[in-house]
């Protein structure tokens, strides 16, 4: 191989080393992040072809979230749709005790809530507040005769009930089952069946 002039080989070759310990190193430090790194864009690989399902029709079993103590916005939502909101542009979370954001705030009077989470979406098209709250277990009963006087349409949902209702471009959504109240508001930022999907995972 022809020398191109104004290189040294006594420089050129201990360069080369330290350039390929310093790659070899990087790797190293990096090798602990490649399993979440190649989970994560498995599961938005997947949200970007994958059609939301909806919620079965027949019973499902009791919540699976420890709902026993707080809970992070994380373990409220699956995969998929965590993946939408977290990627829409420029959205921000918050995370708080907050109690349900009903316009029917009746409802929180008589249901008296105890609030595991509400997660907080905020995006340039809008935003969506969703809560997760223990309530009685008389609770799908009473949610059912408070909202359908309020013009909400409501429906069995396993041993609860699931009501919404959309106007002027807010969407509100209750499911209510075996001791668990869950609440969302979508105000502009509608992604489909938001509230059917994070019922189904939740009770799932």
């Amino acid at each position: 191989m022809a020398r191109i002039g104004g290189r040294n080989l006594w420089l050129a070759w201990p360069v080369g080393l330290v350039c390929a310990g310093v790659v070899g190193a990087l790797a190293w430090l990096a090798a602990p992040a490649l399993p979440a790194t190649v989970g994560f864009v498995g599961d938005t690989l997947r949200a970007a072809t994958s059609r939301p399902q909806a919620a079965a029709t027949g019973p499902v079993s009791t919540a699976a979230l420890d709902v026993a103590r707080d809970l992070d916005c994380r373990k409220l939502y699956p995969s998929q749709l965590w993946g939408e909101l977290a990627w829409t542009p420029d959205s921000l979370l918050s995370q708080t005790h907050a109690a349900p954001a009903t316009s029917v705030t009746a409802l929180v009077d008589a249901l008296q809530p105890t609030v595991r989470v509400t997660c907080g979406w905020r995006a340039p098209r809008g935003t969506i507040v969703t809560t997760l709250s223990v309530v009685g277990e008389d609770a799908p009963t009473v949610a059912e005769a408070a909202l359908a006087g309020q013009g909400f349409a409501c429906e069995p949902f396993g041993t609860g009930v699931a009501c919404r209702r959309s106007s002027g471009g807010v969407v509100e959504e209750h499911a209510v089952r075996e001791g668990l109240w869950l609440a969302s508001v979508e105000t502009g930022w509608r992604p489909e069946l938001y509230g059917t999907r994070l019922a189904t995972f939740v009770w799932s």
